[in-house]
């Protein structure tokens, strides 16, 4: 590291959450939250929500999910002071994966943050190749994969397997899936209180249904 350069990973601060009312879905459930309280119009993007969340999993000791740093190479660096360092220019040293790990239960986890402003489906082309690569190769390992889509302007937050995705990315006369396709087959999920966005909910299920498949084999 460059003398007097200084590399910190902040994570933001925690906050709460909740969960929207049942609703009747093809495969996967949905869950509730008080009536009346919506705390999604906070102004806070995706990746804060779930940072929040993470901290919040952190403190409460239930699981340890970081983003995971993107590689940078530095070239230039002015130094107005001598205790001060300012870098002029910075590449990125290699395409990064995805955007979160950790562990939860003993199983590891995986996952990758998307948004859309489209309300009635998702544009595949937001994966890069080298992400669903990644997705694939982690759950031959048999980790515990996905994907937090948020619809920002319908407010909707869906935990979708990083199977699906993959299924729908690898088929060749495909650009999107639809918002029932997501709902069909993924946890949706709601912004409110401690935590942010309460994506282990969904990520118990899919651990449920890993276990029950396993009883059965």
């Amino acid at each position: 590291m460059l003398p007097g350069v200084k590399l910190m990973v902040k994570y933001p601060s925690g906050s709460m959450a909740a969960f929207r009312k049942p609703n009747k879905r093809k495969i996967r459930k949905s869950y509730t939250h008080k009536k009346g309280v919506n705390f999604s119009d906070r102004g806070m993007t995706l990746e804060q929500q779930i940072n929040e969340s993470n901290k919040y999993y952190l403190e409460e000791e239930m699981a340890v999910v970081h983003k995971k740093p993107t590689p940078v190479q530095i070239v230039k660096v002015d130094y107005p002071k001598r205790s001060k360092a300012v870098i002029r220019e910075a590449y990125f040293r290699q395409a990064s994966t995805t955007d979160y790990n950790g562990v939860y239960k003993g199983y590891y986890l995986d996952f990758e943050a998307k948004e859309t402003k489209n309300k009635t489906n998702f544009p595949l082309k937001n994966f890069h190749e080298h992400q669903i690569f990644h997705l694939n190769a982690c759950l031959k390992q048999k980790g515990i994969c996905f994907t937090i889509i948020e619809f920002t302007s319908l407010q909707r937050y869906f935990v979708t397997p990083a199977s699906f995705v993959i299924s729908a990315w690898q088929k060749n006369n495909k650009s999107s899936m639809t918002l029932k396709e997501i709902e069909d087959n993924s946890y949706e999920i709601c912004s409110g209180f401690r935590p942010t966005l309460p994506y282990l909910e969904a990520v118990d299920h899919f651990i449920a249904d890993r276990e029950m498949k396993n009883g059965r084999e």
